[in-house]
Parts: structure tokens; C-alpha cells; sequence
């Protein structure tokens, strides 16, 4: 009695099923189907695990598996963990000092540049949250870092200009070192990097606005009051 002739490993004769290799490559998607990668979504990546992990306990393999590339995936678009650094911060910096080049901060009264400023810095820290906490978490220790603490302190150095300037005169209280309420304004917006959420309540338009109107209400009400004061003395 002849045994059956048993097909072959891989025919496509067997009890109707298709191979495991070839229902590896059915279930994978096509090119086309595939989640699109770039620069841009590979930083975003990159500023997620650093604000998590922070930058120097973070990786280019926590990337990695952020993004769900291989390390030799990300290496094509950067040469390192340094320059995602430089790439997420330049997002704020950029247009943060860009706002300084803004017609509202070149020209007016040096009160409602300032008012211009403050807002729009408001705004940008909104609108890149996570950017902007990463920028407040840097310890300089890096070049990139360093740079970037060089920067926020020109960026800082200016608006003291303007402050001093609101302060002499005389639209703004001149009894607080300009520097210090330089950083008071500033304060209360880095803030906003450890509570707000895209899809709360308020808009960023809401925010700004009351981010403004409790800093300049403030520093504008004592100069009035001092200047009620010269008058009666007079």
C-alpha cells in the first residue's frame, strides 16, 4: 500500500493555509499605510521623553521606542540627542525673541510695548507648552544648554530695559528693581507650563488676557496711586 506523497514545506497546497512568512508580509501595512515620520515628529517625540525622563537620563533608544523607529531611523534625520535638544527649544526661542522684533514691541509708549510683550510671550508658551517646560528644566550643562540660558537672559535683559524705561516714565510703579518685576511678570506665565491643558475651559486668548490684566493692573494702579499722591503735595 503506497503512503500518501506528503506536499511539500511552503506549497501552497497545504490544507489551504498561507505560510507564516508570507501572512507576516500580508499583515504587514504597505508604505502608503504606514505611520508618516520626519524631523517634526521625531522632536516631538524627543521633547515628550526628555520633559518625562529628563534630558540627561534620557536616550536616543527612549526616543526610539518613543517614536516606534530604530535608533538607525531617527540617526538619518539627526546626528544626536543634542541637536533634538536644540531643534525642541529653537521652537520657543525662535518665536519668543521674535517677538521683540514684533511692530508692538518696536514702537508706542514703553508701557504698551510692554503690555505687547507679555502677551505674546503668554501666547507662545501656550502654544508650545511642553517646549517651554523643557526650556525651564535646562541646567546648563551641555553647549546647547548653555547657549539657550544665554539667550533667555538677553531676551531677559531686554525687557528689564523696557521696564525701566515704563518705570521712568512714570506709567508703571518705580519702587520694585526692574529686574526683579522682570521676572515676577515672567513668573506667573512659566507657571502655566505646570497646569494647563489644551482641552480645558479657558482658550489661550482667555488666558493672555487675564495673564495681563492681573500684572499690569497691578504695576499700573501704584503708579497712579503715586502720582495721585505728587499731586495733592503740590
Amino acid at each position: 500500500m503506497k503512503r500518501p506523497v506528503r506536499p511539500l514545506a511552503g506549497s501552497k497546497a497545504v490544507s489551504g493555509r498561507v505560510p507564516a512568512r508570507a501572512a507576516r508580509k500580508l499583515g504587514r501595512p504597505s508604505k502608503g499605510h504606514r505611520r508618516p515620520y520626519d524631523i517634526e515628529t521625531v522632536t516631538d517625540a524627543a521633547v515628550r521623553v526628555f520633559n518625562r525622563r529628563g534630558y540627561e537620563a534620557a536616550s536616543m533608544e527612549d526616543v526610539a521606542r518613543e517614536t516606534g523607529l530604530t535608533k538607525s531611523s531617527i540617526y538619518y534625520h539627526v546626528s544626536g540627542k543634542e541637536e533634538l535638544l536644540a531643534r525642541a527649544l529653537e521652537r520657543a526661542f525662535g518665536r519668543l525673541l521674535g517677538v521683540l522684533e514684533e511692530p508692538g514691541a518696536k514702537a508706542g509708549a514703553p508701557l504698551e510695548r510692554l503690555k505687547h510683550i507679555v502677551r505674546r510671550a503668554v501666547i507662545i508658551t501656550l502654544g508650545f507648552v511642553q517646549e517651554v517646560e523643557l526650556l525651564q528644566r535646562i541646567k546648563g550643562n551641555t553647549p546647547t544648554e548653555r547657549q539657550a540660558m544665554v539667550r533667555r537672559r538677553s531676551f531677559d535683559r531686554e525687557v528689564g530695559a523696557l521696564v525701566r524705561q515704563a518705570a521712568q516714565a512714570g506709567e508703571i510703579r518705580s519702587d520694585v528693581d526692574a529686574g526683579l518685576l522682570t521676572r515676577l511678570m515672567f513668573g506667573m506665565s512659566n507657571s502655566i507650563t505646570q497646569w494647563y491643558k489644551p482641552s480645558g475651559r479657558l482658550g489661550i486668548e482667555q488666558i493672555a488676557d487675564a495673564v495681563c490684566e492681573i500684572v499690569f493692573e497691578g504695576i499700573e494702579r501704584a503708579a497712579r496711586l503715586d502720582s495721585g499722591r505728587d499731586n495733592r503735595d503740590i
